[in-house]
Parts: structure tokens; C-alpha cells; sequence
């Protein structure tokens, strides 16, 4: 990986990393305030979304733990190499998945071998 790949790569995930924790600080925000709802209806309706909202931001903290691997395994230099075959995995997939730590053909022997072993149960 070239070093304007690598400046690419680090402003992506950076931005990226910005988005999700503005987000969850907005969130946050968002809890905070007190709603008076007299009807159970509207409080059960209130309790729904809000469950809602914190497993889309339990999800977006499990993407900020992978975004934060991303960047150590860049400032280490091993970023964009699979971690099981050790090959270099492509800029395209990369593009497409930042915090992939897989090539596209090992993913997808893992993936073969979830669908094997589902079918196992």
C-alpha cells in the first residue's frame, strides 16, 4: 500500500470514527430529557424506539472498536493485510469494508464454513 492509499485510508476511518461518536453523543443527549407520557400507550411506543436506537448504537460501538483497530494496524503498517493468509487484500474491497481485516476469498471460505456448520444444528 502506497502512502496516498494510507492518507486516504486514515481519513476515512477518521471521519468515520467522528461520525459515530457525534452520533452517540447526540444520543446521549437525547435520553437525557424527561417525557412525562400519561398514556401507556405512548410510553410503550417511547421505550420501543428507544430500544431501537440503543442496539443501532451498541452496533456502532462495535464499529468504532474495529475503526480504532483499523488505525493501529495502520500506524503499524499492517493494514490491508488478511490476517489468515497474510496476502495483501484488495483496495476495492477495503473501499468497500475499511475495517476488513480478511481477504475477499478467505471471507469467504469463513462464510462457507458458518453456512456448513449452521446446517449441522
Amino acid at each position: 500500500m502506497n502512502k496516498r492509499d494510507v492518507t486516504f485510508f486514515r481519513r476515512l476511518l477518521k471521519e468515520r470514527l467522528q461520525e459515530l461518536l457525534s452520533e452517540a453523543g447526540k444520543t446521549v443527549e437525547d435520553m437525557d430529557e424527561k417525557q412525562n407520557f400519561p398514556d401507556p400507550t405512548d410510553r410503550a411506543a417511547l421505550e420501543s424506539d428507544r430500544n431501537f436506537i440503543l442496539r443501532i448504537r451498541d452496533r456502532e460501538r462495535k464499529l468504532i472498536l474495529k475503526i480504532q483497530e483499523a488505525l493501529r494496524r495502520l500506524d503499524e503498517g499492517q493494514y490491508g493485510i488478511c490476517e489468515v493468509c497474510g496476502q495483501k487484500i484488495s483496495i476495492a474491497r477495503l473501499k468497500a469494508r475499511p475495517v476488513t481485516t480478511l481477504c475477499i476469498e478467505c471471507k469467504s471460505d469463513q462464510e462457507d464454513e458458518e453456512r456448513r456448520s449452521k446446517r449441522l444444528l
